[in-house]
């Protein structure tokens, strides 16, 4: 196999992987296995320990042309990190700094550190990380290369909002540091905005400072069923408008997913009333304040034709309950063929929610919808009919596309273009916007080298 030899140089032997079965693992995510994108298991795989390796690792693809796939956990839905050519696969599992720094309420960490592993540091501090994009095997650098949202982000926003700095490797094998820990920068281009998001097409980033915050206190989960969708949705801005605060999450899903999603993972979904529901996570200083805010709520529901809440405030009832919403798409994967993740105005969701409906009955499909409902985050799962992929398919999807557009919203939220989206890319933004990406690919990374086939098209290499 080519380059092993000098790879080996760079990192050592034990750390470059040739074998079909090591590196298996390492050349898949969780897009759903119809649309997952096939892998070229030509590429090498290949464990840096630091920056500085990485550095070398990509001076020498760049010099010679070689494509480079860089890997974190494989969380991703769209096949961003899979190495659908032959090249040098980088995994970043190595990079594990953590640095905690309490005055300035920052903490420094490695790419391959897991989201899991940073707020297990963080479980015994008075601070705490407000996203939280729902699987904590996620390594922090891809959570950043992906700009990935999640329930929090109606109240705390998306990665983007934490990153203060970034060291990138750059295509050339240049090490770019940005940002450091301020709270005011405006010097300069905002390069590290423009990295954050860019799903490995332009950078590669090796460690990162995140802002945090005080902790908040007790929270408390309540469920609230509804006979129908539009009634549920229709009171989400009226929570949002006369609360006072915004909820940490709202989450609205159907009765069918969710229970599901309880029997996948050997659980039971504590409502039986209702056929939809809106799922709020409610965060106080104390009980009295946390309280007030669940009394409000329930009031403003109860004028939207709500059911019966239920409340959990327990940590263990509110865990079973998350756990539940967030395995919606593990639970139903096998059933599958495409998960999307558009994003419509919050007014939207509801005319959206019922033009789904709609495309069940025209084009005689199956699909799921649940999603983000403070931030109008909507993930519509096509199902497999008959153990098939429909045979409209493709038309489902660019009619929902076109939908969502049509709405004021787009094609991704926070899933990304990656491989399955990159043929979609011209109907969610313009033929300028997409000529300016083309042309800040190419300056960043003028032989074509990184991440090719994914956020953006390779057009400047003769071999793509």
């Amino acid at each position: 196999m080519r380059y092993v030899e000098e790879l080996e140089n760079i990192v050592g032997e034990d750390w470059v992987i040739t074998k079909v079965e090591q590196k298996e693992e390492y050349f898949k995510d969780e897009t759903a296995p119809p649309v997952h994108p096939s892998p070229n298991y030509d590429s090498v795989l290949v464990k840096p320990a630091n920056t500085k390796e990485i550095s070398e690792i990509v001076k020498f693809a760049n010099k010679n042309e070689i494509y480079v796939f860089v890997r974190g956990a494989g969380t991703g839905l769209v096949g961003g990190a899979v190495p659908t050519k032959e090249g040098i696969v980088i995994s970043l599992e190595r990079l594990k700094e953590i640095e905690l720094d309490n005055d300035n309420l920052m903490i420094t960490v490695g790419a391959g550190v897991t989201l899991g592993e940073m707020l297990e540091v963080l479980k015994n501090e008075e601070v705490f990380f407000p996203p939280h994009p729902g699987d904590e095997g996620a390594q922090i650098g891809g959570l950043i290369a992906t700009n990935a949202g999640g329930a929090r982000a109606v109240k705390y926003g998306v990665m983007r909002n934490y990153v203060k700095g970034l060291e990138v490797v750059l295509p050339t094998g240049e090490i770019l540091n940005l940002g450091g820990k301020l709270l005011k920068d405006n010097t300069g281009f905002d390069f590290m905005d423009l990295i954050t998001g860019s799903e490995g097409s332009l950078g590669i980033i090796t460690k990162a400072i995140l802002r945090l915050y005080p902790s908040f206190g007790e929270t408390a989960t309540i469920i609230i069923p509804y006979e129908n969708h539009h009634d549920a949705i229709k009171t989400v801005p009226e929570i949002i408008k006369k609360l006072g605060d915004l909820p940490l999450a709202i989450e609205f899903m159907g009765k069918k997913e969710v229970e599901l999603s309880a029997e996948h993972l050997g659980e039971e979904w504590p409502i039986t009333e209702g056929e939809a529901y809106i799922m709020l996570i409610v965060t106080g200083y104390g009980e009295e304040e946390l309280f007030k805010k669940l009394e409000a709520i329930q009031e403003l529901t109860k004028e939207h034709n709500a059911l019966e809440p239920l409340l959990a405030d327990t940590r263990k009832e509110q865990d079973n309950i998350l756990d539940i919403r967030s395995n919606i798409y593990t639970a139903t994967e096998d059933n599958t063929v495409d998960i999307l993740d558009v994003s419509v105005p919050p007014s939207e969701i509801a005319n959206f929610l019922e033009m789904i409906k709609e495309f069940e009955e025209k084009y005689e499909i199956e699909i799921i919808a649940y999603g983000h409902a403070g931030d109008g985050n909507v993930h519509p799962q096509i199902l497999l009919k008959n153990g098939e992929i429909p045979q409209n398919y493709e038309e489902v999807k660019k009619s929902l596309y076109q939908k969502a557009v049509e709405m004021g919203g787009t094609i991704t939220a926070e899933h990304g273009i990656g491989e399955t989206r990159i043929t979609n890319l011209s109907s969610g933004i313009s033929k300028v916007e997409l000529g300016l990406m083309k042309k800040v690919k190419k300056i960043f990374d003028p032989n074509g080298i990184l991440n090719p086939g994914k956020k953006v098209e390779n057009k400047h290499r003769t071999d793509d």
